[in-house]
């Protein structure tokens, strides 16, 4: 469940990419709890805000983990880590508790959230052309301003950069 406002809402994928200095668009999400969190119930910390394709998978999964095995870093740097895919509450459900992950993930099946942010578009993959989220996460300032956008993030990498750009900001 996702409440954002359709005059709000993106509808093309490479012209609605949030950029850095722009007001991070707020939105309603259900978590993986079942609350409905707000990305501006966290206005005054830092929001690491990471889009992600699919749970369980091992490129989400790697992605996770790192966050995961960097949690402490994540903690001291005061940021709120949130991560949103077009899974359902139920499968985020899954997902953390196989990986005893101790951050909330979002659902976004409607994919109404990573329209706004401009991280649902076309994909290609193995001669496959489809519709689907970019690996792309966003460092919310706690001003609600974007401060940082990582565009196709390596899963590998993911948690190091995004405490880099935490430490920069």
């Amino acid at each position: 469940m996702l409440s954002v406002p359709p005059s709000q809402r993106g509808s093309n994928y490479a012209a609605d990419v949030v950029s850095e200095g722009e007001p991070a668009p707020d939105f309603t999400a259900t978590s993986d709890a079942g609350e409905r969190v707000s990305l501006s119930d966290f206005r005054g910390k830092p929001v690491v805000l990471y889009f992600y394709p699919k749970d369980d998978t091992p490129g989400c999964t790697a992605k996770a983990w790192g966050i995961w095995d960097a949690y402490d870093d994540f903690e001291r740097a005061g940021a709120v880590v949130l991560g949103i895919s077009p899974d359902n509450e139920a499968e985020h459900v899954k997902f953390k508790e196989k990986y005893a992950l101790p951050f909330t993930l979002l659902a976004d099946p409607e994919h109404e959230v990573a329209e706004r942010y401009g991280t649902w578009g076309e994909k290609r993959y193995m001669g496959r052309t489809y519709l689907g989220v970019s690996r792309t996460t966003f460092l919310v300032a706690p001003d609600g301003t974007v401060a940082k956008v990582l565009h196709d993030v390596k899963p590998d990498t993911h948690a190091d950069d995004v405490l880099a750009a935490l430490a920069a900001a």
